[in-house]
């Protein structure tokens, strides 16, 4: 009953706040306008509902979890507070990506060294087992960052970055539901609940989540990924190889989309921070989807890469890991490849009707 709650208290709180911060964006001209990268709106919109889950997400949290049930959940909700700052400024007047950077950095540290969210050990992946302190720190600290970037980078189109957010969550809630770790459940449905009231405005195309959502969806989840690999009960039931694989593949969407992008612009000597439409949701939707089925079919690729990784438990965690990477690279390549058919189908059909056009003049 109380985890039921806790999805209907951040449901309504994040449903009912998302109206006025429309109203206060119209009010004060705090948009978000289309550019070369950004074309699937002809008009601004407001790019604040990353408030609004934040506001579902930590009453919620701060609400039904006894602090006991999470030790960490201090040092946690300051982490998330200095990205919601961050992210809000960021939304309202640009910041540089530096000043992100540093901020990000921040939070990492403060979930690193104060909360103890950290890898300890790769548990056998590649023959690694414990990691000195230093290593264990730098290692979490990285990781962290990455998760957090790679949910600011899929925030592509109309509810992809809030649907795999929804997805991450709820496959770490069923596994805390299942070792009864309660405040871990409450703490994932909270965001759950704000992210899923967000998804109907997000999807009519009336509200972004901005960086102040995203940058809050990906440090939630990098918490929720680490919590999970270093849970002691979740090591007594799973091979100690498999969990951070698994977990890896639970994220697979953002992480593989962000390592993709970021080869295909080193390859092309370009920063890899330099904008473009190569992810491939942005290929999707070029090639005609709509944003909500371009959406959905990286939702689907993302519950069954989880389902595949679960179902090979009993295989070596490298295999697994090279099993999600390959169908992960195909997936990848199925849109890119349309793509350049439909290129190639175009010019040979222009070629085609200049040929029939000079025969005729002649």
């Amino acid at each position: 009953m109380t985890i039921f709650l806790a999805l209907v208290v951040s449901f309504v709180i994040t449903y009912v706040s998302i109206p006025s911060i429309i109203k206060v964006a119209n009010e004060k001209n705090l948009y978000d306008l289309p550019n070369e990268i950004k074309t699937s709106h002809k008009t601004g919109i407001p790019t604040l509902g990353g408030i609004a889950i934040f506001g579902g997400t930590v009453i919620t949290t701060t609400f039904f979890i006894e602090f006991n049930a999470i030790p960490q959940l201090g040092y946690i909700l300051s982490a998330m507070t200095l990205l919601f700052f961050t992210g809000v400024k960021d939304d309202v007047i640009p910041l540089t990506p530096r000043k992100k950077f540093v901020a990000q950095i921040l939070a990492a540290a403060i979930l690193t060294l104060q909360a103890n969210i950290r890898i300890t050990s790769l548990y056998g992946l590649f023959g690694i087992h414990a990691l000195p302190y230093g290593v264990s720190v730098a290692i979490s600290l990285f990781t962290i960052i990455v998760i957090i970037n790679a949910f600011n980078l899929i925030d592509g189109i109309n509810g992809l970055a809030g649907g795999i957010g929804i997805i991450v969550s709820l496959t770490f809630a069923l596994f805390f539901f299942q070792i009864q770790e309660l405040g871990w459940v409450i703490f994932t449905i909270a965001m759950s609940g704000s992210l899923l009231a967000f998804l109907g405005f997000n999807f009519a195309n009336k509200i972004f989540m901005g960086d102040t959502g995203s940058l809050l969806v990906g440090c939630i989840s990098a918490i929720l990924a680490i919590t999970f690999i270093e849970n002691p009960k979740i090591q007594a039931q799973y091979s100690n190889s498999f969990i951070p694989v698994f977990t890896f593949s639970i994220l697979i969407v953002p992480l593989f989309d962000t390592l993709r992008v970021f080869t295909i612009r080193l390859a092309n000597k370009k920063s890899p921070f330099q904008g473009d439409r190569n992810h491939t949701h942005h290929i999707l939707v070029d090639r005609g989807l709509a944003h909500w089925q371009a959406s959905s079919l990286m939702y689907a690729a993302n519950v069954l890469i989880i389902l595949l990784a679960f179902s090979l438990q009993h295989l070596s965690a490298l295999l697994i890991l090279a099993c999600v990477l390959i169908i992960s690279l195909l997936f990848s390549l199925v849109p890119a490849l349309a793509n350049k058919l439909k290129a190639n189908n175009t010019s040979k059909q222009t070629v085609q009707k200049q040929a029939v056009e000079k025969q005729e003049v002649q």
